[in-house]
């Protein structure tokens, strides 16, 4: 049954933002995940407390953790790959985390260096501290319908990993079609498989719009009864680790969607294109949304 009201849950501060080459200020990052807040979006994935060497866009996630204005209501999660990156989330105040792992053997290891096993038993110390602190986790499985090294990942091999999260206590995961491959008939069945062992209101769906299949992928997945989904205002950032994918699906692009089909969202569409606009003038350069182009405010 197709759901009436869908949570958005922005992706762009962090899964977007890595993906620039261009420094982003922290400044900037807090002026982008407050806007965002004050449009009414209640997941916004904040930073990442990853190696900065590896990932130098997000040196200053504490620093950003610490500036923005907290809404009252509001999740702002950030990304910890390891108990180390974990510690140092809870200490700057994270109260939501994510790990992130894959469906792809090969994607795993050259993503986070070591095999899904060893990805999840990393991930075991994670889950194991944030219970301990009442942190809540959140699980990515990437690659769940294509891998740039392997190609087609069938749902059986994503299933494990999905379950395997759960057990550990992630209370949603989302399945991230990372280098942006998949069609309906991908998601169909994918959720098909998937949805015999986890029910819908544990997962989420992440879609890239490399294709240009986003939009139709996530209201295949409103048809399965998903009732989450993550976008990137302004379709900020790709996958660096996948070469030639890039675009996560344009936050304002799914809200015109769902709001022209009657949705609830309770985001407000006028105030993220601006957002869209805002962060794009950033990084010098116009949004990678039809709506946000469409939709254009007068001055920007």
């Amino acid at each position: 049954m197709r759901p009436s009201k869908v949570t958005l849950y922005e992706v762009g501060p962090r899964d977007g933002l890595q993906a620039e080459a261009e420094i982003v200020s922290a400044a900037d990052k807090i002026a982008l995940i407050d806007r965002l807040s004050q449009a009414g979006l209640k997941y916004i994935e904040a930073a990442s407390f990853v190696s900065a060497r590896w990932v130098p866009q997000m040196a200053d996630a504490a620093e950003v953790l610490a500036g923005i204005a907290r809404e009252h209501g509001v999740a702002y999660p950030v990304l910890t790959p390891n108990l180390q990156g974990y510690e140092a989330a809870r200490d700057a105040g994270a109260t939501t985390v994510a790990i992130f792992g894959a469906a792809s053997e090969t994607f795993s290891r050259k993503n986070i260096n070591c095999s899904i096993a060893e990805s999840l038993e990393r991930f075991r110390f994670v889950t194991e501290s944030a219970t301990r602190d009442g942190v809540k986790v959140r699980g990515y499985v990437s690659c769940v319908v294509g891998c740039p090294y392997e190609g087609r990942i069938t749902p059986d091999a994503v299933v494990p990993v999905v379950q395997k999260m759960l057990d550990m206590g992630c209370y949603e995961i989302s399945l991230g079609d990372t280098i942006g491959v998949a069609t309906p008939g991908d998601i169909r069945r994918l959720l098909d498989v998937v949805l015999k062992f986890v029910p819908a209101e544990k997962l989420a769906l992440h879609c890239h719009d490399t294709y240009g299949q986003a939009l139709a992928n996530i209201l295949t997945g409103l048809d399965y009864g998903i009732s989450v989904f993550d976008a990137s205002v302004g379709g900020l950032g790709g996958c660096p680790y996948a070469p030639g994918a890039s675009g996560n699906v344009a936050t304002e692009d799914v809200l015109y969607m769902l709001d022209r089909m009657g949705v609830e969202t309770d985001v407000e569409l006028d105030a993220i294109v601006e957002t869209a606009w805002f962060i794009s003038g950033v990084l010098g350069r116009p949004p990678r949304s039809k709506v946000a182009c469409a939709m254009r405010p007068s001055g920007s």
